[in-house]
């Protein structure tokens, strides 16, 4: 099997990128940022705080997560129940962050993004893909663009589905996501040192996506 990882901050189109890679190479894509925010939402569902480590350990043995592949589509169920579109929220989102920090939430999922990898020519994106789930990826790549920019485009995003945005809150939503994400005591955010950085700041959508492909093909060569 050939596993490629891709980390890297919120809001920096890892999903976006790493799905049209999947489709072009025959891959299947996981997302493990979804299995976060599935925990993070069963949390905001039970009314429990996403920072209390011992109420989000208890939510984890009570709920079981699990992906499911329809039409070469990720979707993500909760206790049996498909909340793929209700794990995109803003709030969701915060939730993940928090919950991410807790080394039982990881371990609770750990066990299901490795057994993927051993069955599946993969896609996997998060934020310690490269550095603690799948440190002998066949490839690794670092994806990130300045925090304005990631704004930008989440607004963009937002206001496309006919949602409000504020693109100053949202920035400040990410800017301090990336502080959560690095500064957490377990797996924090940070590049593998074999990963390839690809920087969108100043690329299209288009040309973002060609990057990860082309770095992902120069791997499969390699192999």
């Amino acid at each position: 099997m050939f596993s490629v990882a891709i980390d890297g901050p919120a809001g920096a189109g890892k999903s976006t990128i790493a799905k049209k890679a999947a489709e072009e190479l025959g891959y299947i894509y996981v997302d493990t940022g979804a299995l976060y925010r599935s925990v993070g939402l069963a949390c905001l569902r039970k009314g429990t705080d996403p920072a209390d480590k011992d109420g989000v350990v208890a939510v984890t043995k009570e709920i079981s997560v699990q992906l499911k592949y329809v039409d070469g589509q990720q979707r993500v169920l909760l206790s049996g129940e498909d909340v793929s579109d209700d794990i995109r929220k803003e709030e969701v989102s915060m939730a993940a962050s928090l919950v991410s920090k807790i080394p039982e939430v990881r371990a609770f999922l750990l066990d299901l993004q490795r057994k993927l990898a051993v069955t599946n020519n993969i896609i996997m994106d998060g934020r310690d893909i490269g550095t603690v789930v799948l440190p002998d990826a066949d490839v690794k790549i670092f994806l990130t663009a300045s925090a304005e920019s990631r704004a930008k485009r989440r607004t963009i995003q937002l206001r496309e589905k006919g949602e409000e945005a504020d693109e100053q809150a949202i920035l400040r939503d990410i800017i301090q996501r990336d502080y959560q994400d690095t500064h957490r005591e377990t797996a924090p955010l940070k590049a593998a040192d074999d990963a390839e950085l690809i920087d969108t700041t100043e690329m299209t959508l288009t040309e973002s996506e060609k990057a990860v492909v082309d770095c992902i093909r120069k791997g499969i060569e390699r192999k």
